[in-house]
């Protein structure tokens, strides 16, 4: 396990090991979702407030929502990525 957290907006960061999918919220389904997580105790709201952009899908069925994008996010994990690869090789570019 890497322990890698990827921000995901106002100061609220995430395992990146445990995240399943990065969703678009606008769909039905991913609003009943939603409801679904909160009825249950397992939504975490990290908008602050703000318009709900992306929402995150993790691997103990808990939903975070976030008001970044879900592209800008998925940047990060690809940043979080690099960072791995880098780590593997000792650093070194070649």
């Amino acid at each position: 396990m890497s322990g890698r957290l990827v921000h995901v907006g106002f100061g609220n960061m995430v395992a990146a090991d445990k995240v399943v999918a990065i969703i678009n919220p606008s769909s039905a389904p991913i609003k009943r979702l939603r409801e679904e997580a909160r009825e249950a105790g397992l939504l975490v709201d990290a908008t602050q407030g703000r318009k709900t952009r992306a929402v995150l899908v993790m691997d103990s069925r808990h939903i975070v929502i976030s008001a970044i994008q879900p592209e800008t996010i998925s940047a990060r994990f690809e940043e979080a990525g690099m960072d791995d690869a880098d780590e593997t090789r000792g650093g070194l570019e070649q």
